[in-house]
């Protein structure tokens, strides 16, 4: 028999959903030393790297952690316990909306840039020495690897005896919340290639990288709307917070996830299109991404 959703570690049901903000401790120490750390080395890198580094860089890195902190301290984070479509909702924001702007503030050189000279100093610098270290960042950060590791992320944590693990621990919804945002990461990296990085394949590759990422999410929705049977037996046991049943909420998680991620892998892979039929001569110049970043002298 399954336990009933009040003996797991589950929030307790807000009185006032406008005001279910939660202050997440560790979130907030990592979200705010990620800002200082990323502002300090912007508005450095920025004084010799200005063309690399416009504004909209800064703006998208910030909304990208404002967006992140809304899934983990919002009403969203409440009321994930409660209705699997909210669940979802906080999946999406960090799969598919955090992720990209992060990646798109180019935020590589900037939190370098950001670390104290004595963190340089006594880690970076090393670290850069190490030809073990420069092949492991070459295998993370290889499309393939990284098309791997997200999809593989999402599949398996949405698994029913994995999903219904978060329900009994914090640590373990945790981790799960950190798969998602650092494997993500790593995927829109491959698809947006912000400088300095080079991009490994040629353009074209990204379409069917997005399309066949758009097909597991495709597979996975599909499987919520239409299984017909409740998937995950702690929503079952869940108080009703709307006039949902919950293989109706589950269907609305399904269809969510269906429409919102397939919106989100189809919008760049129209755009990378549509650059592709362009004329040579008339393509968005790249040259950004033929630079390499330098780490300040220590």
């Amino acid at each position: 028999m399954t336990p009933p959703l009040a003996l797991f570690n589950t929030d307790p049901l807000p009185s006032n959903w406008l005001e279910a903000w939660s202050l997440p401790i560790l979130p907030l120490i990592a979200i705010a030393l990620t800002l200082l750390l990323y502002l300090r080395g912007y508005l450095a890198a920025r004084i010799t790297r200005p063309t690399e580094l416009p504004p909209w860089r800064a703006v998208c890195f910030l909304s990208g952690l404002a967006f992140l902190w809304i899934a983990l301290a919002s009403p969203i984070d409440a009321l994930d316990d409660y209705l699997l479509a909210a669940h979802m909702i906080q999946h999406f924001i960090l799969m598919s909306i955090a992720p990209p702007l992060l990646v798109l503030g180019a935020p590589t050189v900037p939190l370098l840039r950001g670390l104290p000279r004595i963190a340089i100093r006594a880690l970076i610098g090393p670290l850069l020495r190490l030809r073990s270290f420069h092949a492991l960042l070459r295998f993370l950060t290889h499309p393939v690897t990284a098309w791997l590791a997200m999809n593989i992320a999402y599949l398996a944590w949405h698994i029913p005896a994995a999903f219904e693990l978060t329900f009994r621990s914090e640590s373990i919804h945790n981790l799960e919340h950190l798969c998602f945002l650092l494997t993500s990461i790593a995927f829109w990296q491959v698809v947006l290639a912000p400088w300095p990085a080079h991009p490994r394949w040629p353009r074209w590759t990204i379409l069917p990288y997005l399309l066949t990422a758009d097909i597991v999410n495709t597979i996975l929705s599909a499987t919520l709307v239409f299984s017909g049977r409740i998937l995950y037996p702690s929503y079952a046991q869940a108080v009703r917070i709307t006039r949902l049943t919950p293989l109706q909420d589950q269907a609305a998680a399904g269809a969510e996830m269906w429409v919102l991620n397939s919106i989100v892998f189809v919008i760049p892979a129209v755009l990378i299109t549509l650059q592709l039929f362009k004329p040579r001569h008339l393509r968005t110049p790249l040259p950004t991404t033929r630079q390499k970043a330098r780490i300040p002298a220590a």
